[in-house]
């Protein structure tokens, strides 16, 4: 058998199978699809307001489209097989333009990591709109050597869905020539994306899902909640898990909660500028792109997801995309971050949804996998750093020379 064909099959039973265990897992992990994006969108249609223009909304304003262009496949079976299609027909496109003709061992190999990961993190890396960006990344980080303006492009688009790809659009500043290119990339991107916004009526709400983001609290899942987790589980007096209605997820409390909130944001920031400059100082000195930027995409994008009050498992989506360019271009250096990346997705799959109802009451077992799971990320972001500063400097090879496949 072709090893391209073995591959699509692989393709198709992953997908079927993350498709289905979303029906049979606790805790509904389809929640979010068939509860708010499907009422969302249902009242856009309908003219009863659009989420991110009429009011204020948690996600970048094109997180709407996809939601809206799942209701052209929701006459299959509904809406939630609709959403599974959509993401599987744009995860194939990606996944095309990555796996090629098949004759690429190093391209090959990064698909069979995608797959694997795919069905490690189960459910919640589709039933979300994390993985609608997953492709979109896809493309923009493969076509960034040839084409870096319509990459940024698409990047600065994910970034419109889902803010994560912007991560990966800085990455590419700091570490390319081409600067210039991907900056005009992604600024027209954007651009189009804001005349439309302000046009349709929405320009007091243009950045709505910053301010909400950034006033609210520490959700049960995140790094920064871990030791809050462990004072519940403790029954320390003042350490608590509860629900809050306004953003419907679950958060922690405890002493001093109002402050490690008030410095997550900043810490966000600092963490992100300190990868970036050192990034950019290997850049000037030479060092090469292929060995430069992986690692620090995916630095920059394990720090939104370490740094974070938000600790949602579908975030995991976002390592997927890094991480298959670093092991098509360098897979000697990215088989350790990629093996730990696997252990992260496995852990999450078990944290949500398997496990979720012992993490919302502070089980000693739901909370110590959630607690490795989240050291593993804190490895992960060291190990990319220590990466980063180790990369070797010299005079710089294309960068399309550079990503041509092994």
């Amino acid at each position: 058998m072709p090893r391209r064909m073995l591959l699509w099959i692989a393709f198709a039973v992953v997908h079927v199978w993350v498709a289905a265990a979303g029906w049979w897992m606790p805790n509904q992990p389809m929640g979010d699809v068939n509860l708010v994006y499907e009422t969302w969108s249902t009242r856009a249609l309908s003219g009863e307001g659009i989420v991110g223009v009429t009011e204020a909304w948690v996600y970048p304003q094109l997180a709407l489209v996809p939601m809206l262009l799942t209701h052209l496949l929701s006459g299959i079976a509904g809406y939630n097989v609709g959403w599974a299609l959509l993401v599987t027909l744009l995860d194939a496109l990606a996944f095309r333009m990555l796996v090629g003709d098949g004759r690429s061992r190093s391209r090959r190999r990064a698909a069979w990591f995608w797959l694997l990961f795919a069905a490690l993190l189960g459910p919640v890396g589709m039933y979300r709109l994390d993985a609608i960006t997953v492709p979109v990344a896809m493309a923009g980080l493969l076509r960034l050597a040839t084409r870096p303006a319509a990459a940024a492009a698409l990047l600065a688009a994910g970034a419109w869905i889902k803010v994560w790809p912007a991560a990966l659009a800085a990455a590419a500043f700091v570490a390319m020539r081409r600067r210039g290119r991907v900056l005009a990339g992604a600024l027209v991107a954007s651009a189009v994306v804001v005349v439309v916004v302000v046009a349709a009526g929405g320009a007091a709400r243009l950045f709505g899902f910053v301010t909400l983001q950034t006033g609210r609290g520490l959700q049960l899942e995140a790094p920064v909640s871990t030791a809050y987790l462990w004072g519940t589980m403790l029954r320390l007096p003042g350490w608590w898990v509860f629900y809050d209605t306004d953003i419907l997820t679950f958060q922690v409390t405890g002493p001093e909660v109002d402050t490690v909130i008030s410095l997550m944001t900043p810490l966000l920031f600092l963490v992100i500028a300190v990868i970036a400059a050192l990034g950019y100082a290997k850049a000037r000195r030479g060092a090469s792109f292929v060995v430069l930027f992986p690692p620090l995409a995916l630095a920059l994008t394990l720090a939104f997801m370490v740094c974070n009050k938000v600790g949602s498992p579908q975030f995991h989506d976002w390592l997927i995309a890094p991480l298959v360019l670093w092991l098509v271009v360098d897979a000697r250096r990215a088989r350790g971050p990629a093996a730990i990346a696997l252990a992260c997705a496995a852990l999450t799959q078990l944290v949500y949804p398997l496990l979720y109802t012992g993490v919302m009451f502070a089980e000693p077992v739901a909370v110590v996998v959630l607690t490795l799971r989240n050291a593993l990320l804190v490895v992960l972001l060291v190990w990319t750093v220590v990466r980063i500063a180790r990369a070797p400097v010299r005079a710089r090879a294309s960068a399309a020379a550079e990503l041509s496949p092994s």
